[in-house]
């Protein structure tokens, strides 16, 4: 590839701006269909963050590589740093909740021992999961202060996009997880058809990347509860209790449907099972409340509220995962510091951070369709929840709120 003066380009810069291009790409092709709450859903009672986004929880950024190849690769990586730092030198308390444990997740054994986290947090697509690791140990390998380190613990978690991406090729590579971690911003978070979401699929429908937030009053200590999801499961999809996927002929268990058919025939001619109940999700919730291990796996494991509110049944074959951390200046863990104190909230204060959790969570997984756009990938096409539909039936229920901003019309 040659510039316009004639100049040769380096291959890493060809695919830098490559990534970059395709980003920009899908922000434009995502940016027509509106977030939940813009279109009038709102979820529970508490109030969003100004973002509505994880990165309403001080310090927490989030970044993205999307891959989209010729006719067969839709994947990509998603980034989600807790702190401008660095995580190995100034640790932060973690759990991880697993609902479902048929999934890959690495990392989760020294997370539940030492109850922290040492590195960023990884989506990806599942067999790309050790490929994106071994780049994440390189890339803090190679940060200052990191000469004599002998063992890190990369935390990498992933759902399956083999029906819109060519799975078995594993395509990610070092510099697509360089892209995603160096880019990783505190701003609004991208979301739909992005990152670790590219690929996936979510009750028959496209899926992909979501995110939401709650604050907490300030009677109620104030804090932030920020989540991301990839969505990629099944089931009966339930918004603010209506049942759309029952309504629009797209719930779980059934392979053929007319009208709101959303995965299509693909090239080959096979007509794929559509929303199987199957899947998986990995959901990433980050807090400014002061929480250690054991708090936070208690604030993991209300995540699944939220996301059983959405009509997931967790099947046989559904991985579902929660990681939690806390990014509270006095909870960090420090490698030089031989005593460690921490000032955590009591379990009568944590009420109020659960109920954030599943309302942001829950919020969270129905942005994660809201933005997703129809692709077309390796296998065929996955259509993007109708929204026009869905709003209506919503409408007609009397889940929507009055102030709605119009949806597009496109799909």
């Amino acid at each position: 590839m040659t510039t316009r003066a004639g100049s040769i380009l380096k291959p890493s810069l060809v695919l830098a701006m490559f990534v970059m291009f395709a980003i920009s790409m899908n922000s434009q092709i995502s940016s027509d269909r509106p977030r939940a709450r813009q279109a009038g859903i709102t979820v529970g009672s508490l109030p969003p963050g100004p973002l509505n986004a994880i990165t309403d929880v001080a310090g927490v950024r989030v970044g993205h590589t999307t891959l989209r190849e010729g006719d067969s690769i839709r994947t990509g990586v998603t980034a989600i740093l807790p702190h401008a730092g660095n995580v190995f030198e100034e640790r932060v308390p973690a759990a991880i909740h697993v609902g479902n444990g048929f999934g890959k997740l690495l990392g989760v054994t020294q997370v539940r021992e030492l109850g922290e986290l040492e590195t960023p947090i990884l989506l990806t697509s599942t067999l790309s999961v050790w490929q994106a690791a071994d780049a994440l140990v390189a890339w803090l390998l190679s940060q200052p202060g990191m000469k004599e380190v002998r063992s890190i613990n990369p935390v990498v978690g992933e759902t399956s996009d083999g029906f819109l991406s060519d799975i078995r090729a594993r395509p990610i590579r070092p510099e697509h997880v360089t892209h995603a971690l160096e880019s990783a911003a505190n701003g609004a978070v991208e979301e739909g058809a992005v990152g670790a979401g590219t690929g996936t699929v979510a009750f028959g429908w496209k899926g992909g990347i979501g995110t939401s937030s709650r604050k907490l009053p300030a009677k109620q200590g104030g804090h932030t509860v920020g989540v991301i999801v990839q969505s990629n499961y099944g089931g009966d999809l339930t918004i603010n209790g209506v049942r759309v996927g029952r309504e629009l002929g797209q719930q779980a268990s059934k392979p053929k449907v007319k009208g709101a058919e959303a995965v299509v025939a693909t090239r080959s001619g096979e007509i794929p099972a559509g929303n199987s109940g199957d899947g998986s999700i990995m959901i990433v919730v980050a807090t400014d409340a002061p929480l250690g291990s054991r708090t936070l796996e208690r604030l993991a494991s209300r995540a699944i509220l939220g996301l059983a509110r959405t009509g997931s049944s967790m099947s046989n074959g559904s991985g579902d995962y929660v990681i939690a951390f806390s990014t509270a200046p006095e909870c960090r863990r420090r490698r030089d510091q031989s005593i460690h104190q921490v000032a955590e909230l009591s379990n009568d204060s944590m009420s109020p951070l659960f109920q954030a959790v599943a309302e942001a969570t829950e919020e969270a997984i129905y942005n994660s369709l809201f933005r997703a756009t129809t692709t077309r990938g390796f296998k065929g096409t996955v259509k993007a929840l109708p929204l026009e539909q869905t709003l209506e039936l919503l409408r007609k229920a009397g889940a929507l709120t009055q102030d709605a901003t119009a949806p597009s019309k496109k799909k």
